[in-house]
């Protein structure tokens, strides 16, 4: 934008033309008294401004002077308005914007400066014919004049919120870098950010790692967007108050939740398995793995290659790898790798294989078995079928299998060749 609008006078009669120079020499003489009822009504239609002390009004009488001056300058001497005009409007915008005001505010203020000062043009226009066509050629560089100004306050806001979230980005990136580095800060503004989480040396916290998988909106999984997004989302409190340290970094999101008072390590699983699904209904599939709990933030660094470590137990279309829902069993057998499905009897990988095409009833049956603690006829119960028919599968079991359910050693055999089969990433989802 490297000119600004064109104020002057258009083609008018003589008469015309002096009528509007006396309008706007009629405002310039009351200019103070308009200024003052400018942010007289700015006061009471603008809630923020209206909590505001005299030396914030004071700043704002001198921002309406300069460009009620400003304004009628350009209109009387017929000159364009340049953006360098405009410096001490974008200072003051970038004050606003650090104190905390919302842009509407902002733009509200101009909106009322510009009302203020069309009724005060109109006041001193009169009411005979020429006079209110000389108002009217006012009316359209008057409009333009605050476009121009209200887009380069706009300018402005943004530079400063631009500038504050990159700051806050690099805050919480140095934060996690100390934490990964297994220290918590002991002082300065990396003290305040990580009180500001809950975090302290000693405070339980858990390491939870998420790479977006697939995006059915955009399909470009390297935008910003995905980590973005991604990172609002785990941000947002669960049901406990307390914020949660979120950082985007080499193409992963690292969130460090503490575990508070009244809370467990399932509690933060259910929580970001929320956050996974959330996501997943709207289109942006996350592959998300969850450590287990660290006592203090010496014990971070290895949560957290816990949590990349999990991340390879999730199935290729996205899910959450929670190790706290995980017995070292069920870890193991999902970390089993082409040797170890090589070393499962061919005759009880075929049996399974078979089992899986009929509807999974051994399969169910074996584990049912080992949870009733080889109580058949409880594990028939919890099956609800006759306890003959779980016999006749035990026995259906051993016949092809050459393995007897009721020997620990062979049911501990069938129950890891279970598991190796259900954790090959088959279409099952590892929550």
């Amino acid at each position: 934008m490297s000119r600004g609008p064109a104020l002057g006078a258009p083609a008018l009669s003589d008469p015309l033309s002096r009528e509007r120079h006396r309008i706007l020499h009629a405002v310039q003489d009351r200019l103070e008294e308009v200024a003052k009822t400018a942010v007289a009504v700015m006061r009471t239609e603008i809630p923020s401004y209206a909590l505001q002390d005299e030396r914030f009004f004071d700043d704002v009488r001198d921002q309406v002077l300069t460009h009620y001056r400003m304004q009628l300058a350009a209109l009387a001497g017929g000159r364009d308005i340049a953006p360098e005009d405009l410096v001490f409007s974008r200072a003051a915008a970038m004050r606003r914007a650090r104190a905390g005001f919302a842009l509407e505010d902002w733009i509200s203020a101009f909106r009322v400066g510009r009302q203020v000062l069309w009724d005060v043009l109109l006041d001193c226009a009169g009411t005979s014919a020429e006079a209110q066509q000389a108002a009217l050629s006012l009316v359209t560089p008057l409009m333009r004049y605050v476009d121009f100004a209200s887009t380069h306050a706009a300018q402005a806001y943004v530079e400063y919120q631009q500038h504050v979230v990159a700051d806050a980005d690099r805050e919480r990136r140095d934060l996690l870098d100390q934490l990964l580095a297994g220290a918590a800060p002991a002082r300065g503004p990396l003290l305040a950010a990580a009180q500001a989480y809950g975090i302290g040396p000693h405070s339980p916290m858990m390491a939870v790692v998420a790479v977006c998988v697939d995006d059915t909106r955009t399909g470009d999984l390297t935008s910003a967007e995905h980590g973005y997004a991604t990172s609002a989302s785990i941000g947002i409190a669960g049901p406990w108050a307390g914020r949660t340290l979120v950082v985007v970094r080499h193409g992963e999101v690292v969130a460090v939740p503490v575990v508070r008072t009244g809370m467990d390590a399932e509690d933060i699983c259910s929580h970001f398995e929320a956050v996974q699904r959330r996501l997943a209904r709207e289109g942006t599939m996350l592959s998300m793995g969850i450590s287990t709990v660290a006592e203090g933030a010496g014990e971070l660094p290895r949560a957290y290659e816990e949590a990349r470590a999990a991340l390879d137990l999730v199935p290729s279309g996205g899910g959450v790898a929670a190790l706290p829902r995980l017995s070292p069993f069920d870890y193991l057998a999902l970390r089993a790798d082409d040797l170890a499905r090589q070393l499962v009897d061919p005759r009880v990988r075929a049996l399974l294989e078979d089992d899986r095409r009929r509807g999974d009833t051994l399969a169910a049956t074996v584990q049912a078995f080992a949870e009733a603690d080889l109580n058949l006829r409880l594990a028939a119960d919890r099956l609800r079928i006759h306890h003959n028919t779980a016999h006749y599968r035990l026995r259906r079991i051993e016949e092809r299998t050459g393995r007897n359910p009721r020997r620990i050693a062979d049911l501990l055999e069938l129950l890891v060749a279970l598991a190796i089969r259900d954790g090959a990433g088959e279409g099952g989802d590892h929550q």
